[in-house]
C-alpha cells in the first residue's frame, strides 16, 4: 500500500488571478525542504498538494511529512493511502491503512468529502456505509460524531480516492518569498529570531545582519547567532547572514559623544548600515525585534529617532507583545535555549548607566556631527563577512 502526503493550502486558496504564482512558490519551497530525504513527485490540484515518494530510504515519506509541518503556506497535512474510486477499494484501504489505530481507539467517526460528483455514493452514504463496516470489524468501537478519539476521512477526488486519519495542523501563513525580501537585524537575544519567524509566516524571505565588536564580543557570540540563523532556516528557508564589524564605530561613539546617547547613536548607525546592505542585496524592508517600552532604546521617542534614518520601511512584528508572549514563541520554534546562552552582544558594550529616555533629534544630530559617520559606515561595510547557515 503506497502512502502519500496531502497538504492543504491556507490563505493561498483565497487569492485571485495571481494564485498560481503563490502555489508555485510554495511548491518550490516544499521541494527544497524535502529533497534531502529522497526523490518526490509533487502535484497541486483542488487546493491540495500531493506528495509521492519515487525513490529514497524506507522512512523518506515520514521524514518529508515531519519537514512539511514547518513550511509556511500549509494549513494542515495528512499521511494518506491512495486507492481506486470504488467503494470496495475504499473500504479495504481504510481497514488496512487505519486498522492499527482503530484497534486501540475507543470511539470514532467517518468524515467524507466527494469533490468528484460522478461517484455514485454521496458523502453521507459513504460515511454511513463505511462506519457500519468499521463497526462490524471493530465492535469495541463507539460512534461519537462530536468528540471522537479518531476520525476516518475519505476524500473522493478527480484523480483517485484517499483515506487518512487525523489531520495535523500546518504552519499556516503564506509561502516564504511570496511577499518579497526583508533584512532582519539579528542580535543574539530572544526577540529577533521570533520577529524573523513571524515575518517568514507572512511570506517574507530574509537576509540577516548581525553586528559584532571584537574583542569585546567573542567568536562564541558569533557562533551563537549563526546557530540561531540555522534554526530559523527550518521555517524561513535559506538565509544569508552578514556579520558587520562594529568595534571602530562604537569606540568613536564612546570617545566623542555624550554617554546618555551612546545606545541611540549606535542604533542609528546600525540602521544606516542595514539600509545600505539592503539596497545592495535587493531587500525592501528592515525587520527588528523591538517591543514598545521593553528597554530604554525601545521607548516611542527612541524608536522615532532611530527610524528617522531608515530609507526603507521598518517592520516590528513584536511591537505590541509582552516578554512572556515572545518567550512562548521562542520555545515553540526552538530558539529560546540558544538565545539565552550567556555570550556577549555588541548592544551591551559601553551601555550608558542612564540612557536618554526622551531624546531630542537636535541633540543627536549635534553629537553625530563630531563623528566622521560616513567613513565609519564605509569601514563597517568593507569588513562584512557573509555566512549561509543551514538547519541541521
Amino acid at each position: 500500500m503506497e502512502r502519500i502526503i496531502l497538504l492543504k493550502l491556507g490563505e493561498i486558496a483565497l487569492k485571485g488571478l495571481n494564485r498560481r504564482s503563490f502555489e508555485e512558490k510554495l511548491m518550490s519551497n516544499i521541494r527544497r525542504r524535502i529533497s534531502a530525504f529522497g526523490n518526490f513527485n509533487l502535484r497541486s490540484a483542488q487546493s491540495t498538494v500531493y506528495i509521492r515518494c519515487t525513490a529514497g530510504e524506507e522512512d523518506a515519506i515520514d521524514r518529508a511529512f515531519e519537514a512539511c509541518k514547518d513550511i509556511f503556506g500549509i494549513v494542515s497535512l495528512s499521511l494518506a493511502a491512495e486507492c481506486e474510486k470504488n467503494y470496495d477499494s475504499i473500504r479495504e484501504t481504510a481497514l488496512a491503512f487505519l486498522g492499527d489505530s482503530l484497534s486501540f481507539a475507543q470511539s470514532f467517526k467517518v468524515d467524507a468529502k466527494r469533490s468528484d460528483k460522478r461517484f455514485p455514493m454521496n458523502s453521507p452514504e459513504i460515511m454511513r456505509t463505511l462506519g457500519g463496516d468499521i463497526l462490524s470489524k471493530y465492535p469495541h468501537l463507539e460512534v461519537d460524531v462530536h468528540n471522537p478519539e479518531m476520525t476516518v476521512t475519505v476524500e473522493v477526488r478527480d484523480f483517485a480516492a484517499y483515506v487518512h486519519g487525523e489531520k495535523v495542523p500546518g504552519a499556516g501563513g503564506m509561502p516564504v518569498g511570496s511577499a518579497g525580501r526583508g533584512t532582519l537585524l539579528l542580535s543574539g537575544g530572544i526577540d529577533s529570531p521570533v520577529a524573523a519567524w513571524m515575518m517568514g509566516k507572512r511570506g517574507l524571505e530574509m537576509i540577516a545582519v548581525h553586528f559584532e565588536s571584537p574583542p569585546y564580543t567573542s567568536q562564541r557570540a558569533r557562533e551563537k547567532v549563526l546557530t540561531l540563523a540555522g534554526k530559523l532556516t527550518r521555517y524561513t528557508g535559506r538565509m544569508r547572514v552578514f556579520v558587520v564589524p562594529f568595534t571602530e564605530a562604537q569606540l568613536a561613539i564612546r570617545d566623542n559623544c555624550p554617554e546618555d546617547l551612546f545606545t541611540l547613536i549606535m542604533r542609528r548607525m546600525m540602521m544606516e548600515c542595514a539600509c545600505r546592505l539592503s539596497e545592495k542585496y535587493d531587500s525592501h524592508a528592515i525587520i527588528t525585534g523591538e517591543s514598545l517600552g521593553q528597554v530604554a532604546s525601545q521607548t516611542l521617542g527612541a524608536i522615532g529617532v532611530t527610524e528617522a534614518l531608515a530609507t526603507l520601511p521598518v517592520l516590528r512584528p513584536l511591537i505590541g507583545m509582552d516578554k512572556e508572549e515572545i518567550v512562548q514563541i521562542s520555545r515553540k520554534i526552538d530558539t529560546y535555549e540558544t538565545s539565552i546562552l550567556p555570550y556577549e552582544d555588541c548592544c551591551t558594550v559601553f551601555t550608558p548607566k542612564h540612557p536618554r529616555l526622551r531624546p531630542r533629534m537636535a541633540d543627536l544630530e549635534e553629537a553625530e556631527a563630531r563623528l566622521n559617520k560616513d567613513a565609519l559606515i564605509e569601514a563597517c561595510l568593507a569588513g562584512v563577512t557573509e555566512y549561509e547557515p543551514l538547519y541541521d
